[in-house]
């Protein structure tokens, strides 16, 4: 049950950004912008950091790579951008909003499978297995398992997601899974490690205009409604807040109270490319 909560509140989430993002910023991407040092780091500017992160995706495919399954793939941008230089592309997406928006620019240029990557059958086989920013939310082994599973020998996995750097003092900053466990369960797994990047630095601004969006939008948004509710319905206003006041609490310390995200980010999660090549030897299987 708090699974499946969990997995309708991310949708939820999902479906609320890409329809403001596209509204009010023009943005065509869900993920994190990149940010090089040579762009202002302002709101109108992240349609073009997230361009950047794409360019910087492209750049690390190794080469001789043709067929490559997009896990997680958002509004399909970024399995356009692959399709238009040359790559034959498969979609999974658990979202059926996202889905649904990612149809409707692919065509039938891709397959996308409407489904959890965990649960997700097929006979195609891949030369590279793609997670950006969608690796967070699977279970490690079962996620590898399918990997090696769907990748042709010698194909290549590619991560470029968050990781958790296990800061044992408590930051606040949920999303990634900790970064020793993912090193220990890939250990046990045909994978070898070719390339890797820490991007954090590039990937933080991003969280800055989050949390300045958040604060000066968002919050007096929220501030202003709750007046509304406290004026109309006075008492079930009050009820609502003594019975949900803890996960109010929880939501107004994890979403509204500001503070330093950019470097809250960097001190707490560690943004990652990793690229492995599959080496054929098959070492353990997910249960």
């Amino acid at each position: 049950m708090k699974k499946t909560k969990r997995i309708i509140s991310r949708n939820l989430g999902l479906e609320v950004g890409s329809i403001c993002g596209r509204y009010f910023l023009k943005l065509k991407h869900l993920h994190y912008g990149y940010w090089n040092g040579n762009l202002e780091v302002d709101i109108a500017n992240l349609h073009i950091a997230q361009d950047e992160y794409v360019k910087f995706i492209v750049s690390h495919i190794p080469d001789g790579v043709k067929s490559i399954l997009d896990v997680g793939c958002g509004t399909g941008e970024v399995a356009e951008t692959l399709l238009n230089l040359g790559h034959q592309v498969d979609c999974v997406s658990p979202c059926p909003f996202l889905k649904e928006q990612a149809g409707k620019l692919l065509g039938d240029r891709a397959h996308i499978f409407e489904c959890f990557y965990e649960e997700m059958e097929t006979s195609n086989r891949y030369d590279m297995v793609m997670f950006c920013e969608s690796f967070q939310y699977i279970d490690i082994e079962k996620a590898l398992s399918k990997t090696s599973e769907f990748l042709k020998s010698g194909g290549n996995l590619f991560i470029c997601d968050i990781f958790d750097r296990e800061i044992k003092e408590k930051g606040g900053m949920s999303g990634g899974h900790k970064i020793s466990k993912f090193n220990d369960i890939i250990s046990k797994f045909p994978f070898k490690l070719i390339e890797n990047m820490d991007i954090t630095e590039q990937t933080a601004p991003s969280m800055d205009l989050f949390s300045d969006a958040l604060e000066n939008v968002v919050r007096p948004v929220v501030d202003v409604g709750a007046r509304f509710f406290q004026s109309r319905y006075p008492i079930a206003t009050k009820f609502i807040r003594w019975k949900y006041r803890k996960k109010i609490a929880k939501a107004h310390k994890k979403y509204l109270e500001g503070g330093r995200a950019g470097e809250d980010f960097k001190k707490y999660k560690s943004y990652q490319l990793f690229v492995y090549k599959k080496d054929g030897q098959e070492k353990v299987q997910a249960d």
